[in-house]
């Protein structure tokens, strides 16, 4: 059996944990059966109508998601709007770049859930992130999965929580893994996490160091295709608007599938950190993997998501369930 054949089926037997491991023990698919018996049906018709409004719905909310967990846990610390007296997360320099479609869909999904008597104040914003975040990636055309609930909301939100906490555009493989160890995930958690590039954007100063300023000869990237860094200069001149944004995925930026991958064999991953992960031995296998079977990425990346899922959640005695998901 071939290298790529023995990986495909290890990431399988790593995939099939998702119906079988132990859930965090607070958490339950079935959390909100007798509290709010409709309340994944109230998020998803929320988010759809959202997500006919504009595609942007998709990595925005995805994206909220990832910042979340990633800086004291999935609490819905990010959605928190600084005040006189506390600058928020979603203040901090890394957040700034995050859509405002992303929050617009939680605050229209809370609106609908608490629209509802029966539901009014006992579904936390980080349970409704969590299930609209599932509902993007299979509008977008990804996985359909079942959200564990029963998170409560954070009552922090500081800005100086963010500082080292968020992946950089040009980190190496030892700086990703290290920062998804920090919350609990594996190598092959955070390559197939990374999937997500496979919908979504970014504005031209997150990468043009690696077609303007890049340490060799040509000052281009040399990891990167040659057509590819010469679409990316045309896109992004070195006098760009700011504003301007490259899709993530050249080549299918609207669908949430495995091409991601397919790119990164082809030397067409935007940032540093998404080309790396192939050209760093250590995680070439699990690209390819993923690039060959789309059910493998999809396996894999709903069980990272849910473990994802688990970083950090607060309960009755450390957080409450938000009445407005930016006022602590």
């Amino acid at each position: 059996m071939g290298q790529l054949s023995l990986i495909f089926v290890w990431l399988l037997f790593l995939s099939l944990c998702f119906n079988s491991c132990p859930t965090s023990a607070q958490l339950s698919r079935h959390h909100y059966a007798k509290i709010c018996p409709n309340v994944e049906n109230i998020v998803r018709e929320a988010v759809k109508k959202k997500f006919q409004q504009t595609f942007v719905t998709v990595p925005a909310t995805l994206r909220l998601f990832f910042h979340d967990c990633f800086v004291q846990g999935c609490d819905a610390s990010v959605l928190v709007q600084s005040t006189a007296n506390n600058r928020a997360e979603k203040d901090h320099p890394d957040n700034l770049s995050l859509a405002g479609d992303g929050f617009d869909t939680v605050n229209k999904a809370k609106a609908a859930v608490d629209a509802v008597p029966i539901c009014q104040n006992k579904v936390s914003c980080a349970d409704i992130l969590a299930m609209a975040t599932r509902d993007v990636i299979a509008l977008a055309g990804g996985p359909f999965y079942e959200v564990e609930l029963g998170r409560f909301d954070g009552l922090r939100s500081k800005d100086s929580d963010v500082s080292g906490r968020l992946p950089q555009p040009d980190f190496n493989l030892n700086q990703l893994n290290s920062l998804f160890k920090a919350n609990g995930l594996t190598q092959t958690e955070m390559i197939a996490l990374s999937g997500a590039h496979t919908v979504g954007f970014s504005h031209c100063s997150k990468f043009t160091n690696r077609v303007y300023n890049f340490k060799s000869p040509s000052r281009v990237d040399p990891t990167l295709d040659l057509q590819y860094a010469t679409e990316l200069k045309s896109m992004c001149p070195r006098d760009v608007d700011p504003r301007i944004a490259v899709n993530m995925d050249p080549i299918t930026p609207r669908a949430f599938d495995n091409v991601y991958f397919k790119n990164l064999q082809k030397g067409k991953g935007l940032f540093t950190s998404d080309q790396v992960l192939f050209t760093d031995p250590r995680s070439k296998a699990a690209v390819n993997a993923f690039a060959t079977n789309s059910k493998t990425f999809h396996a894999n990346f709903v069980a990272a998501m849910t473990k994802l899922g688990r970083v950090g959640i607060k309960n009755a005695q450390n957080g409450n369930i938000r009445s407005d998901c930016s006022v602590i």
